[in-house]
């Protein structure tokens, strides 16, 4: 998951059957196992299980990509264009994670990649890392904040309550 402008232009075509047997030379459009709504028996899903609309349709890793997001937004929407060419990622799990537990060491929650000559600084969480740090979904998102807001203070250089106003005083 990456943070950065959309751009307008940006657009995607899906191809239809009848796209797909114009591009085969086909005139009839084949049905295929994945596009029939029952299997052979007339037995199979005739839908999504979950609608879009439900909050089960959202998976974890989905819900805390939100989160990342929300927090960043909101550290945007108080210093504008000092975090204009950040990027805000989310890995699972931190490199050489199985030498930190090895050494007895505590796992990163998060890491800062400074800019280089071809991308701009990089904020990477570690989504099941982090997500072990917590108990409920409360203070998830309080963790979330609080990395993000960490490692963008290390980026600036200045301390994190100074980023926000609000950090650590949650709990």
């Amino acid at each position: 998951m990456q943070s950065s402008n959309q751009d307008s232009a940006f657009t995607v075509r899906l191809a239809g059957p009848d796209v797909r047997a114009a591009e085969t030379g086909s005139g009839s459009p084949g049905r295929s196992f994945a596009m029939r709504r029952r299997n052979r028996h007339g037995r199979g899903l005739r839908g999504e299980l979950m609608l879009p609309t439900l909050p089960g349709y959202r998976t974890r890793s989905d819900r805390f990509d939100e989160m990342v997001l929300d927090s960043a937004q909101r550290l945007h929407d108080i210093w504008g264009k000092t975090l204009d060419g950040v990027r805000f990622a989310v890995d699972e799990i931190p490199p050489q994670l199985e030498q930190l537990v090895a050494d007895t060491a505590q796992p990163p929650m998060g890491s800062y990649t400074p800019a280089t000559a071809e991308e701009g600084p990089v904020i990477t969480l570690y989504r099941r890392v982090v997500e072990q740090g917590c108990g409920s979904r409360e203070e998830l998102q309080d963790l979330v904040h609080d990395v993000v807001v960490e490692h963008t203070a290390e980026m600036l250089g200045v301390a994190p309550e100074t980023l926000d106003p609000v950090y650590r005083r949650r709990y």
